[in-house]
């Protein structure tokens, strides 16, 4: 395929996450010259890919000590299927090793050489030209204004609740640094190398090895490894914290203490809106969505998981004190309605979903298989094959669910009918791709049939 035919690809917004080649990606991105750099982080760097028609993809080049091939995959696999406003969006991934001759370290007389693997894991994402929130946080005396950051707790607070609700997934570094903003200052929730996804009636895990931020790691998960959905809630009370305060300090004593916080910092938010020349809402209005909004991180920040509220909870106080602008003397309105039952176009979904969950335990007998009866690379090449597309078609399934629930959401009938027409097409894409994974996985099995019983 040359690279036209790839950036083609990348132009369609609807596109499953493809495996890009290296040299297409080292054409984009003049070699990964310093000049294209966006940005450093600690896993890698961020540099600028322009294709032919202009339009702009990041790509991230991990570094050599965060190469770990588990880590690499979960993250693909946990994105791939991935599509949310408030979510950034994988385009395509990069996977591919080579082997080099260097001299033998161990050699200290003459020249011997042996030869080292140069491994390349790269992860391709839509541009976010806006930088990450922690480039923008401020307190509440300069920076951004209140109803843009009241807009961005919003937006994160749906883009964790598509995760934990649609997806089953839990973040588990959610930090400014880990939320890009658009042009339009939309945040969108970035770097899932440390998300987990849950089983079905899945709901807590315990593990030994705890990664993630200091400063926004939840005291359970920090002390005893317990990975929950509430551990990203504890993490959102400190960016809401950040958010309107510029800081990470919040009060861990008595209710008294908690009441005096949220006096104080309300009242610097009510010094510096009586000064602003032009407020998009009135300024009672947006006094009570400051106070509500830093009660609300304090709620999160709570020592046990438990009394945490769910991230639904968070968005349905937010609404409530929205609706309340027009209505003087009160402090509360009814809360938002949970959304409505899924519509009949989506009966194909759950069959779908438990057919694509059957096939990768059949690929790891395959290949378990193919390693003790053959030894040979096209074999290989070819489970790989089956596993990318299998992965691809799972993407598409969780795509077709999210297009799903944007039709329990929109009201507008043009753009019901838009979305349904679009889960009619996705629903023949994904039939036509699995009958395809279908066909290749009887084909390998034939394989190591045929080997087996030449051996």
């Amino acid at each position: 395929m040359d690279f036209g035919e790839w950036e083609a690809m990348l132009q369609d917004p609807c596109a499953v996450p493809m495996h890009l080649p290296m040299d297409f990606l080292e054409s984009i991105t003049d070699n990964f010259s310093e000049g294209r750099q966006l940005g450093r982080g600690g896993y890698g760097v961020v540099y600028k890919g322009v294709l032919r028609s202009g339009k702009v993809i990041a790509v991230k080049k991990l570094f050599d000590m965060h190469l770990e091939d588990d880590q690499f995959k979960k993250e693909v696999t946990n994105m791939i299927g991935l599509r949310h406003q408030n979510i950034v969006q994988l385009v395509g991934y990069c996977a591919e090793s080579h082997y080099v001759p260097v001299p033998d370290p161990n050699q200290k007389v003459g020249d011997r050489y042996v030869m080292a693997e140069v491994r390349n894991r790269l992860l391709c994402f839509e541009c976010i030209n806006n930088k990450s929130l922690d480039k923008h946080l401020s307190a509440e005396s300069c920076g951004l204004e209140w109803h843009v950051r009241h807009e961005i707790i919003k937006g994160i607070c749906r883009g964790l609740h598509y995760l934990h609700t649609d997806c089953n997934m839990v973040h588990m570094d959610l930090k400014p640094g880990n939320i890009l903003l658009d042009d339009r200052m939309v945040p969108k929730i970035s770097d899932f190398g440390m998300s987990r996804l849950f089983g079905q009636q899945q709901s807590r895990i315990v593990t030994q090895n705890r990664g993630g931020t200091l400063g926004y790691m939840a005291p359970e998960y920090q002390k005893n490894g317990e990975i929950s959905a509430k551990a990203d809630i504890f993490s959102l009370g400190v960016i809401i914290i950040e958010l309107m305060t510029g800081s990470r300090d919040y009060p861990w004593g008595s209710e008294a203490d908690s009441r005096h916080f949220v006096e104080t910092v309300t009242g610097n938010w009510r010094r510096q809106l009586e000064k602003a020349e032009r407020l998009h809402t009135p300024l009672d209005a947006v006094i009570q969505q400051v106070n509500e909004c830093i009660s609300i991180g304090l709620r999160c920040l709570d020592p046990d998981p438990k009394t945490r509220p769910v991230v639904w909870d968070v968005i349905q106080m937010l609404g409530a004190v929205e609706s309340t602008e027009a209505c003087s003397g009160t402090s509360r309105a009814p809360p938002i309605r949970a959304p409505p039952p899924p519509p009949a176009t989506t009966t194909a979904v759950t069959p779908l979903k438990a057919a694509t969950t059957t096939l990768l335990p059949v690929l790891g007998v395959l290949e378990t298989g193919g390693e003790s009866v053959v030894n040979l690379d096209k074999f290989f090449e070819e489970v790989e094959a089956v596993k990318e597309d299998t992965c691809g078609l799972e993407g598409m399934d969780k795509r077709l669910q999210s297009t799903n629930e944007e039709t329990k959401t929109a009201h507008d009938a043009r753009t019901v009918k838009s979305l349904r027409a679009r889960m009619d097409k996705d629903v023949e894409q994904v039939l036509r791709r699995a009958k395809a994974v279908k066909g290749k996985v009887g084909e390998l099995g034939q394989h190591i049939w045929a080997k087996l019983r030449m051996k």
